[in-house]
């Protein structure tokens, strides 16, 4: 076993994580690879971990509020800060500092600034539970939830960056 895997293996026995979240991580983890299969040089341990445990808060809520709660998770296990940012910043394509106020988020970066965050981020968007997904189902999605437009604006344009028109 890789150590990658055994840190994931070992998160999810301490925060006792259930099946349905490491199905869904394991989705977005199959995900991230349509994305990364464009770039070289990016650091592919760092985004399988990200992707498998970016949904451990999910352990104390399904709330919005699971993205730094469960990066506070990742800390308090001492797991390395660049999984806890993945995890703290994978909402949408980032939430702004603004919107994290208005949210009653801690004040704290939620934007994916990496490669890897965002490639994480972007993947999660692209599964609906354990179903991939593509961007004009995410954007029907959010627009039946009334999302702001400048979250999609924020999507589209992650996608953009990241794919250009594939996918």
């Amino acid at each position: 076993m890789s150590p990658t895997d055994k840190l994931i293996e070992n998160v999810y026995q301490e925060l006792e994580c259930t099946d349905y979240i490491i199905d869904h991580c394991k989705v977005v983890y199959e995900r991230s690879k349509d994305i990364t299969k464009h770039y070289k040089n990016i650091d592919q341990d760092l985004i399988k971990a990200g992707c498998m445990l970016h949904d451990v808060g999910r352990t104390i809520t399904n709330n919005i509020e699971h993205a730094y709660l469960g990066a506070d998770l990742l800390r308090n296990l001492h797991i390395d800060e660049r999984i806890c940012l993945i995890t703290e910043r994978h909402i949408g394509a980032g939430i702004t500092r603004e919107e994290a106020k208005q949210l009653g988020l801690p004040d704290r970066n939620y934007i994916p600034e990496t490669l890897e965050e965002k490639i994480v981020a972007h993947a999660d968007n692209l599964v609906h539970g354990i179903t991939k997904v593509d961007l004009d189902f995410v954007i029907n999605k959010w627009n039946n939830k009334n999302m702001k437009q400048e979250s999609i604006n924020m999507l589209i344009n992650l996608h953009q960056e990241l794919l250009g028109d594939t996918l």
